[in-house]
């Protein structure tokens, strides 16, 4: 073996009736040794957007369907970390009526996602269009979108650049308008 642990004599010690192994610290740090696993992003290593360009867009004129936004997530740290579950997304509206609106979580199942420094993931949110004809109560105009990274307290706060608006199920049990784990 050519690891430095097999150079280093390693003394045994009887203490008590157990045999206790002393290894030097300088043999702890050799070339085959495993790396600490990544530990979680936090919100501090991570910078946030709409994906905007190309069919990134959702379809927010047309209004017989479903459609998706999706948002980014980039590592900006110089660490690598891991980002696994949903994150928190919280709409508020344009109108007076709207409030804030907490997305539901679809039934996906999350995986967990490494980002190396510099890597991007995203997330989807499905959304459920409706006509600007729509009576005011009966619809959701967002204007910003709070987003919470998963297992994080703070949010980035983003400026829906799409226009339209959402029928409005904030109290539904299985609303059209809901979050996606990251990945998703």
């Amino acid at each position: 073996m050519n690891s430095k642990l097999t150079a280093v004599a390693l003394a045994a010690v009887v203490v008590g009736g157990y045999a206790v192994t002393t290894v030097p610290a300088s043999a702890a740090t050799t070339s085959g040794a495993a790396k600490a696993a990544p530990t979680r992003c936090h919100t501090a290593d991570l910078k946030a957007g709409f994906a905007t360009g190309g069919d990134a867009a959702p379809e927010m004129g047309q209004t017989t369907k479903q459609t998706q936004a999706f948002i980014w997530f980039t590592n900006k740290s110089s660490r690598t970390c891991t980002l696994s579950g949903f994150p928190g997304v919280d709409m508020v509206g344009a109108q007076s009526t709207d409030g804030t609106w907490s997305l539901a979580r679809s039934s996906k199942r999350p995986v967990k996602i490494t980002l190396e420094k510099g890597d991007t993931v995203d997330f989807s949110i499905n959304l459920l269009p409706v006509a600007k004809s729509t009576p005011k109560k009966e619809k959701f105009v967002p204007k910003q979108f709070l987003v919470t990274p998963p297992n994080e307290t703070k949010h980035f706060t983003l400026t829906w650049p799409f226009g339209g608006q959402i029928l409005k199920q904030d109290g539904a049990t299985r609303p059209g308008t809901y979050v996606n784990p990251i990945g998703f």
